[in-house]
Parts: structure tokens; sequence; C-alpha cells
């Protein structure tokens, strides 16, 4: 197939050079004529040398780039790509887990597949666009899908309505294979609802498994604070660790419906647990000093570069006033999967809420996000979640 050309100005393949997959339309001399949003592309440099092939977008990322090589991206090329992402969920054990169904089997740019994320839970799959290229081809990648993963899954869901907000068809959201409301999945041993329907995300923050068991560890005889808890997993791992008990606050009164039956699918009748709507600053605000484990997991306080500086600013009142609330002696995990919010960013917003609040404070953990979710060397900005485990003074 031969594909519309993009040339570059000169000199700007320098980063593809480095395999960086992204094209920003500042680079770009000239395009053929005719390209249409989500067409697939050839990107040559000035001197009209091949490159890479990607989607097209509208938009400062103008191209994401799905191969350096001069091929065809066909029925065989999408096999290759998830083929090579479920053999390394293989590898790193987590696919085909009897005491874990759920996990992140393509992260975009990080399996070589920007614009695309798929989740699987149990046997239902959960894809998401997050480019209009992607969009476009996935009715073609989900039976591909179905093939690659074998018995492994029996319904594909796709959930683009949030991701792509400014296409207007009616197929944004819904099943493209089988067809299941068995939405009870597996994380570690733990049952967990998972509302691809309506939820955020997927439906789950499958990215905090890792860290959810690592707080389990943690818990024991603890009173527990899980701020922007969504459906409660941080909660129910914190149970099974022995908590003394676990407060989860959200404002979200959906989410606190979710969280409440994540808690009783696993722990039946237990009084341990309370659940509240509220906005998680007023509830600090009005909290007793009563926690010595708080979890911090707000939702990504900047979503570009203009936001960042607002968003270091939210980060430090609120981890100020954890740091005011938190017991001595108490553990705070705390969060920010804003992308533009590199690690130093985050680490100067916490630590300047510690001094703030006068506190001596000690970094138990670094925390980032797992295995399934994988960053390609290349593509530093794919390193979203950071995290610190901190022991308060």
């Amino acid at each position: 197939m031969i594909y519309k050309k993009i040339q570059l100005r000169r000199g700007k393949e320098e980063s593809l050079k480095r395999f960086h997959p992204w094209v920003f339309s500042g680079a770009i001399q000239r395009m053929d004529d005719g390209i249409q949003e989500g067409e697939l592309v050839r990107v040559v440099t000035n001197e009209g040398d091949f490159i890479a092939v990607g989607h097209y977008q509208q938009g400062s990322i103008a191209v994401r780039v799905l191969t350096f090589s001069d091929v065809e991206v066909d029925r065989a090329f999408w096999y290759s790509r998830l083929q090579s992402a479920l053999q390394m969920r293989l590898a790193i054990g987590i696919a085909d887990n009897p005491q874990n169904n759920t996990y992140r089997l393509v992260h975009g740019e990080g399996d070589h597949l920007p614009g695309l994320i798929i989740d699987v839970y149990g046997q239902t799959a959960v894809m998401q666009a997050h480019s209009i290229g992607m969009h476009l081809m996935r009715k073609e990648i989900a039976q591909v899908l179905v093939e690659v993963m074998e018995s492994r899954v029996s319904h594909i869901y796709y959930k683009s309505e949030t991701t792509l907000p400014f296409m207007t068809e009616d197929d944004m959201n819904g099943f493209l294979y089988g067809g299941s409301n068995d939405n009870i999945a597996l994380e570690n041993g733990l049952k967990f609802r998972v509302d691809w329907l309506k939820g955020q995300k997927t439906g789950f923050f499958v990215d905090q498994r890792e860290n959810r068991s690592l707080l389990e560890r943690y818990a024991k005889d603890k009173r527990v604070l899980n701020m922007f808890c969504y459906t409660g997993g941080f909660s129910f791992y914190a149970m099974r660790g022995g908590a003394e008990l676990v407060h989860s606050v959200d404002s979200s009164a959906k989410a606190i419906a979710l969280t409440r039956e994540n808690v009783e699918l696993n722990f039946p009748g237990d009084a341990r647990h309370e659940a509240y709507c509220e906005d998680a600053f007023k509830y600090l605000e009005k909290a007793g000093s009563n926690y010595n484990l708080i979890i911090l997991d707000p939702p990504a306080f900047a979503k570009h570069r203009g936001a960042l500086h607002n968003a270091l600013k939210g980060y430090t009142r609120l981890n100020q006033k954890a740091f005011e609330k938190i017991e001595k002696g108490g553990i705070l995990f705390t969060f920010s999967c804003s992308q533009v919010v590199t690690k130093d960013h985050f680490r100067n917003a916490v630590f300047t809420a510690a001094a703030l609040a006068k506190r001596k404070v000690r970094i138990l953990h670094q925390l980032h996000q797992p295995a399934d979710h994988p960053i390609n060397i290349y593509h530093p900005e794919g390193e979203y979640l950071k995290g610190l485990v901190l022991y308060v003074e």
C-alpha cells in the first residue's frame, strides 16, 4: 500500500532517529494533499528519505509513529505487536496468573502502539483509543486480539467516549466482540467490580496494583484514610492487611457505591469500613488527627503544561493538610498521575508541604507504575505515575 507523505523541516528528524515516537506539528515542512485525520502516512526527511510510518492527527502531536520500518501496517503488523505485548506479560508472570486475572495488555507507546490501551479483566478486554487512527482501526485490532489471546479473552469492550470527546459517532462505547455482564475481576486474590460502562479510565486503576500490595504490608492495626478512593482498591487491601479501621472518601457518589460493593465482595458485613461522599479538602479540613496511615491518590491535577504551576500548588496544599492531620509515627502514601509533573516536581511539592506543616519526614519508598505499564526507553514521557511512601514523625 502506498501511503501519503509528510515531509519534515530540515533537521527535524533528529528525535525520530533516536526513535522518539511523536512528530510535532511544528516539525512539518509540507504534507501531501488530502490527508485525513487518522490516516496512515509515511514520514520523510527534508531530503525525502524514509524515516517512519504512523497515524496523522490534527493538533500538537501530528503523527504518532507505529514503525520505523518501511512496511505496510496490516493484519500481520497488528498480530506481531499484540503477540509481543502478550509475551512480555507472560514473561513477567502477570498474565495466566490464577490469583490475578487483571492486567494491562497494551500500554500505548510503551508497547509501540501509541494511542492504544487494552486492559484485561478476567474474560473481558477493555480497549481504549487515544488517537483517531486507533479508533478507525478498532475493529481490525479487535479481530486480531481475539486470535492472539485465544481462550484468555471471550469479550472485547470498546470505551473511548471520554478519550476522544470530539468524535460524534454512536459506536464510541460498546462490545466489539462477545458481550458479558460479568464484571467481577480478581487482583492478587481480591475481587472487585469493574465499571467499564461508565467508570474512569477502562473501569479500574490497574496501575496501582503493586502499590496496593505494598500498602497491605503496612496496614496491620492501622487506622487508614483512603482519599480519592474511587472504587476502593487501597481500602480492601488495607482490610486484608489487618487494618483496625478504614475510611474511604471520594466526591463521587457512584465511586462510593462501588467502593462499598467491593468491600462487601471481599469482607461481607465487616464493620471496620466506612465510606464518605465528600470533597477531599473539606474532609481533611475537618478530620481529626486519629489516622496513622493515609493514602492520597488524586486524579491528574495537570493534563497539560499550562496547568503545571497550579497543579503543584494543589499537590502542596493537599499533602500539607495530610501532614498536619496524620498521627506521629504515621505513614503517608502520596501519588501524582499527571504526566507533565516530573518526579522532581512532585517531590519538591511534597517536601514543601512537609516544611510548611513543620513535620519530620523520611522517604521509605519511591513508587512508580508497574511492569505491565512499560516505559519505552525512547519515550520518557511515558513515566507518568509517581509515588512516595513517607514516615512522618
